[in-house]
């Protein structure tokens, strides 16, 4: 059965070649072209293609619009986008909305044909560029927002964590790392205040959550 797809952009020329290439593959088909974010609901919605090719700067109703409301109301639709923007902004609220997928209009159209087959797997694709942006808009929330073992504690203090948790006495860590019992129970002190435990088998336990150490260990 060939892979259904719906073409979504308000440029006449994009969509005519869109339509071109894609039915020169042997598996594929286009179902139908909307040049407006509202006709591509419509059209979604009535024909229920595999694959809505979309467009984000589109009159009477924006791509991420559009997105947003099809992956609602149906879930079996993906949509990739394919726009000019490599700007985070769009990124960001085109994947928000639902989109499995983000190319860049420069990109080849050998990439959308292989952006097609990988989001018909249930796995997303995003160019290059675009991941760039994903993965930077990650990190910096990760250093804003989210507390990790490697945000919380110091180079030392993981390192006295980790041999804690792998079961090492106060004595045997402070031959390991070279510094006196004080300090390490100084260390060990912290650790537990910074992050909130009160007994080593609880310290354990997060090094384990953290990724600090396992049990396979």
């Amino acid at each position: 059965m060939k892979i259904k797809i719906l073409l979504a952009d308000d440029h006449k020329i994009i969509r005519e070649g869109l339509r071109a290439l894609i039915e020169k593959q042997s598996d594929m088909e286009v179902a139908a072209e909307a040049q407006d974010g509202l006709e591509t609901v419509k059209l979604a919605l009535k024909l229920s293609p595999d694959i809505v090719i979309m467009d984000i700067g589109m009159p009477g109703m924006n791509g991420i619009d559009a997105t947003r409301q099809i992956v609602a109301e149906a879930h079996n639709i993906k949509v990739i986008a394919l726009s000019m923007h490599s700007d985070r902004r769009f990124v960001l609220q085109m994947l928000k909305a639902g989109a499995s997928g983000y190319l860049l209009k420069d990109s080849a159209f050998e990439e959308l044909v292989v952006a097609i087959h990988t989001i018909m797997t249930k796995q997303p694709y995003l160019s290059p560029r675009v991941t760039d942006v994903v993965v930077k808009e990650y990190l910096h929330n990760l250093s804003k927002n989210e507390s990790t073992v490697f945000s919380i504690l110091t180079a030392r203090e993981r390192e006295v964590l980790q041999l804690l948790a792998e079961g090492k006495s106060t004595k045997q860590i402070a031959l390991v790392l070279n510094i006196s019992v004080k300090t390490i129970e100084t260390h060990r002190q912290q650790v537990m205040e910074k992050v909130g435990v009160h007994s080593i088998a609880e310290l354990t336990k997060y090094a384990i959550r953290e990724g600090l150490t396992s049990l396979d260990d």
